[in-house]
């Protein structure tokens, strides 16, 4: 029967394309082989030193007496894993490559988008219908990739390719994104040399790589991590819900605005008729008119013929000068009196001071 065997390599080595192994508990050990035609399937291959889960079942060759696990399926172990995982982020930390300081800014409304994940894939099909939900205005470049076992250069190249053309592409963001899986089957996204590729790429990258709670190196990397491909949509894309509720309420305020201003228009307008109305030309002469006519009445009032009608009178010497003033005048000099119907010409032939003349 098959069995699940938990343990670690003490020695690997490929003979005649068949792969011979010890497998060891720290205690006991036992010889593994994978042959040649199960090795070209198997999506891992493990080195010395590193922990793995054999899928396996035991043969027994009576002619050696010997007894020997065949590898059907390989899997590093969970430890395996954390400890490559560790050994690149402490790596890429110190080198600054994973930076916090560095990662950019999400575009807000993406024309073009690539999305790099397995084709077809459960993945690819929640992604392509969050983008339609969300953001159906944005194209989308799908790019199958490989995405288990030891496929990283697979991924680095297609990385690679897309940074070349990725203007030609009029690309503004990529996806790079794994459904489900196990934390060992995001190991590939541990690589080293794929997670420098990510880093470097010319434009933001978003992942979307297993379950909410795996965190890969290429997570680190990246300028975005999201919990899973369909929460990397959400992240990218916004929601045209949101936008159509926006533009509604931008709407209603224009319209508000609108009306405010239209009715303080109206006031101005209003204001300024009856402005230019009190500035008619009719209305500026009319109160022209009335201005004069009440500088008449007060000339009128201030004539001298009103007090000559009342029984005053002015007195003139010959040169035609008001006399206002006793010693203005001699005796035998030729004076007019005007009244309010004519002029009396007279002289003086007496001269009588009033009180204490100075």
């Amino acid at each position: 029967p098959r069995f699940l065997l938990e343990c670690s390599i003490s020695k690997a080595q490929i003979k005649k394309g068949h792969l011979w192994l010890t497998l060891t508990d720290g205690e006991a050990s036992i010889g593994g082989v994978a042959w040649a035609s199960k090795v070209k399937q198997l999506s891992y291959i493990p080195s010395e030193g590193e922990g793995v889960v054999v899928v396996g079942k035991l043969n027994f060759w009576n002619s050696r007496a010997s007894l020997t696990v065949q590898v059907l399926d390989l899997r590093p172990s969970i430890s395996t894993v954390l400890h490559q995982y560790e050994i690149t982020r402490a790596k890429l930390l110190e080198e600054g490559v994973i930076n916090s300081q560095t990662k950019r800014q999400l575009p807000s409304h993406p024309d073009v988008i690539a999305l790099l994940t397995s084709s077809p894939s459960s993945a690819l099909s929640d992604m392509v219908k969050t983008a339609k939900e969300r953001w159906p205005l944005t194209r989308l470049i799908v790019c199958p990739i490989p995405v288990q076992g030891k496929v990283a250069k697979d991924i680095k190249s297609t990385l690679e390719k897309l940074a070349l053309f990725h203007k030609k592409l009029q690309l503004n963001a990529i996806v790079l994104a794994r459904g489900g899986g196990s934390r060992e089957d995001l190991m590939v996204f541990d690589d080293e040399s794929l997670c420098r590729a990510i880093a470097k790429f010319p434009i933001p990258v978003v992942t979307g790589l297993g379950h909410e709670d795996d965190i890969t190196i290429a997570d680190l990397v990246a300028d975005h991590r999201a919990a899973t491909p369909t929460a990397a949509l959400v992240a990218l894309l916004p929601s045209h819900k949101e936008a159509l509720e926006q533009l509604q309420e931008k709407k209603r305020r224009l319209k508000e605005q609108s009306k405010w201003k239209m009715v303080i228009e109206h006031q101005r307008l209003s204001e300024r008729k009856l402005r230019f109305q009190a500035h008619q030309p009719i209305l500026l002469i009319q109160h022209q008119k009335n201005l004069l006519a009440q500088k008449v009445q007060l000339l009128e009032a201030l004539s001298p013929k009103v007090l000559l009608g009342r029984g005053f009178a002015i007195v003139r010497n010959e040169r035609n000068e008001n006399i206002k003033d006793f010693r203005d005048v001699c005796l035998k000099d030729k004076i007019k009196v005007e009244i309010s119907n004519g002029e009396i010409l007279a002289s003086i032939e007496d001269l009588k001071p009033k009180g204490n003349l100075k």
